[in-house]
This record gives structure tokens, C-alpha cells and sequence, in this order.
């Protein structure tokens, strides 16, 4: 080969390499956060739970009408057990007739259908609806407050705590930003079959047509929920969730200034979340991650995975960085319970460890026949000595 014609196979190599490192680098380069007018906000992906943006999302915060969300969570709750019906006929009493703020208009000594109640606290943000419901599933809003905290604690909202079905200003009822985002992803997951109804714009009932006042929804057509607030205490709060695609994205904000206002600084989260992060499947529950050696039992070969999915949320095109590593306890020994523990996968991205699951054995292994152990310890004894 000539020099030149060397020099410039060498220089076009260069420029190749130089343009895949530009790309790689770009494809990596996620700028900071925008910055929100809010007390305390989140940003969440739904798949995987994990947080893209936070400020102040511990601090506790009061609710607002957000408390209906968990109002509206155990109703689902109610109806999926058969506890309840939607077509069930709860009666409206004069505290419930009685509520100020946002109202559904339900009249004292009347019954409405559940379903409607459900309904009227999704989307009309009706107090006089929610303390029906409450006193309809558990006899008293006070009993109904205590359901409200044991849910609480079962999905792990360590924040919060409630003392009424609405978010009525009281002492004592306070939740945050991340507990807000943990119950619109339960909401979601829990109960697909209800979560249409956070994505409609009006209701009517007793002749009065209310408008839903997420304005999200009248912007961004891939916003489908959830709820406003609003209390003087409280200022402006917005629960909005979106979908694009495969990624669904959670936005929580508390606090602002004006309806307008959680509106904004909703879109300015989600706009951030689907434009820079992306949601990646790295393995499915069941999925065969090693195969190793058993000792003393009726198979000598042992499948190991994961439980369940394994779901990321990391800068967009940056899979190709993702490193898995595997972990597996020394001399597996029958016999072996599907499901059990044996093991780690730790996935990494640029060398930081993004997250660490458990490694499970993906078939039982029962012990082997007396001979079959004897000589595996024959075996153990001399891999022992060597």
C-alpha cells in the first residue's frame, strides 16, 4: 500500500472512531433539571419506581384535595374485593349534604350509586361525595381515616397520615410529594380497570355538568390523570401522570402559586422525563441469567433469575453502556426451593451500580438418593484437598 493511501485509510478509521465517541457522548448528555415553582415536587417513572427529579419530596406537606386520591384507592380497593358494588345505593347523610369547598351536589336523605360517588370524587373533587363514600365502606370518616393510614403504611408512605376522607384543613393530616407519586403508581397498577375515569374532562349529575380541574388534560394529550388540590394552606398541587410510547411518567408538585401555575410546572417535569430518560426492560421475570453446579441433589444443574421484571429508567440511547454482574452463594446444596434466594445481579451504567436485585432459583431441586450424595461428598472431600 502506498503511505499516502495508508495515511488516509488511517484518517478515515479516525474520524469513524471520533464520530461514534461524538454520538456516544451526546447520547449521555442529559441537562440539569428545570427548575419549579413549587414547595416540594417529584418526578417519577411508573415501571420502574425510580426517581428522575425531587425537591423537598419528604417534606410533609398538607394535601389538599390529593387526599382523595386514597379516598378513591381504597373505594377501587372495595370493589375488587366485591366488598362493595357500583351499583350499591349509599345513603347521603347531613354531614356529607353539609360539605363546603368542591361539591358534587348530593341531597341529604337521598342514596347514590357508588359508581357515581367514585366518579364525583375523581373528577368533580366532591367532599359531600367522598364523606358518603367513606361512611359507606366503613360506617364513620373516622373509621374510614384509620382504613386511610393502614393503606398508607402497606404501600409504604411513610409520610403521610390522615385524619379525613377529603383533605379538609386539619391538624395532623399531612403527606409529601414521594408518597403522593407511591399512590398514583398503586392507583395505576392496582386498578387499571378504574383509571380511565381520572382522564375524563366533565361529569354531570343532579343536572349540574362539572369540568375536571387537571388542565393537563386539555393540553398534553398523553396526560390520562390524576388529581388537583387546592386549599389556602395547601396552595396549588397537581398529581399528573402521562404515557408516551412504553414510558409512563408520575409528576407530583405542592404548593404552588395559582391553577395556572401547577399546571406549568407539571409540563415542564413530564417534558423533561420523555425527552432525556427512557424506560428499559433489561431482563423479564424468568428469565435465565446462570446456570450453575448443585451438589447432592436429583438434578446437578440449577437455573437462577429474577422474580420479576427487571425495569430501568436511564438517559435515552445509553443502554448499550449497561453492565450486569452476577453473583451466586459457593456450593449450592440440595435441596433447592423455587423462588428462594441464591444470588445477586447488580446492574451498573459508566460504573455506577443502578440497582442490585435478588437472584432466585427458577426450578426446585430435591435431594438426591444416598448414593448419589455419598459420592458428591467423595467429591467435595477431594476438591477440599486440591
Amino acid at each position: 500500500m502506498h503511505p499516502q493511501s495508508f495515511r488516509f485509510s488511517l484518517f478515515a478509521v479516525f474520524a469513524v472512531l471520533g464520530t461514534l465517541l461524538s454520538l456516544q457522548a451526546q447520547a449521555d448528555m442529559v441537562p440539569r433539571a428545570p427548575q419549579i415553582d413549587a414547595r416540594g415536587y417529584l418526578l417519577m417513572d411508573a415501571a420502574s419506581g425510580q426517581i428522575i427529579v425531587e425537591h423537598n419530596a419528604d417534606q410533609r406537606l398538607p394535601p389538599a384535595s390529593l387526599t382523595k386520591m386514597m379516598t378513591a384507592y381504597i373505594a377501587e380497593a372495595e370493589l375488587q374485593k366485591g366488598n362493595i358494588s357500583e351499583d350499591d345505593m349509599a345513603p347521603i347523610s347531613v354531614k356529607a349534604w353539609k360539605m363546603g369547598g368542591s361539591r358534587m351536589f348530593v341531597r341529604e336523605g337521598t342514596r347514590v350509586p357508588v359508581g357515581e360517588l367514585l366518579r364525583g370524587i375523581i373528577i368533580q373533587s366532591g367532599n359531600d361525595a367522598s364523606v358518603a363514600l367513606a361512611e359507606f365502606i366503613a360506617g364513620s370518616e373516622d373509621a374510614f381515616a384509620d382504613l386511610m393510614n393502614q393503606h398508607a403504611r402497606r404501600l409504604g408512605m411513610e409520610g403521610s397520615h390522615f385524619v379525613n376522607a377529603t383533605g379538609w384543613p386539619a391538624e395532623n393530616h399531612f403527606t409529601t410529594a414521594t408518597d403522593m407519586a407511591i399512590l398514583a403508581r398503586a392507583i395505576i397498577r392496582d386498578y387499571p380497570e378504574h383509571y380511565g375515569t381520572y382522564a375524563e374532562k366533565e361529569f354531570t349529575y343532579n343536572g349540574i355538568t362539572q369540568q375536571n380541574r387537571n388542565l393537563l388534560l386539555w393540553r398534553d394529550p398523553s396526560v390520562d390523570g390524576l388529581k388537583t388540590g387546592h386549599t389556602e394552606e395547601a396552595g396549588y398541587c397537581l398529581v399528573s401522570s402521562a404515557k408516551k410510547d412504553d414510558m409512563r411518567l408520575i409528576a407530583v408538585v405542592m404548593g404552588t402559586d395559582s391553577e395556572a401555575a401547577r399546571a406549568r410546572e407539571s409540563q415542564k417535569l413530564l417534558t423533561y422525563g420523555f425527552r432525556f430518560f427512557e424506560t428499559y426492560k433489561a431482563y423479564s421475570a424468568g428469565d435465565i441469567l446462570d446456570t450453575v453446579d448443585v451438589w447432592m441433589g436429583d438434578s446437578d444443574k440449577l437455573r437462577l433469575g429474577l422474580s420479576e421484571d427487571l425495569v430501568l429508567t436511564i438517559p435515552r440511547e445509553s443502554h448499550e453502556n449497561l453492565n450486569a454482574e452476577v453473583s451466586v452463594t459457593p456450593q449450592l446444596e440440595a435441596p433447592i426451593v423455587k423462588g428462594q434466594q441464591y444470588g445477586t445481579v447488580k446492574v451498573s451504567l459508566n460504573n455506577e451500580v443502578l440497582v442490585e436485585k435478588p437472584l432466585v432459583a427458577l426450578e426446585n431441586i430435591e435431594e438426591a438418593g444416598i448414593f448419589t450424595k455419598l459420592w458428591h461428598h467423595i467429591l467435595l472431600f477431594f476438591q477440599g484437598l486440591f
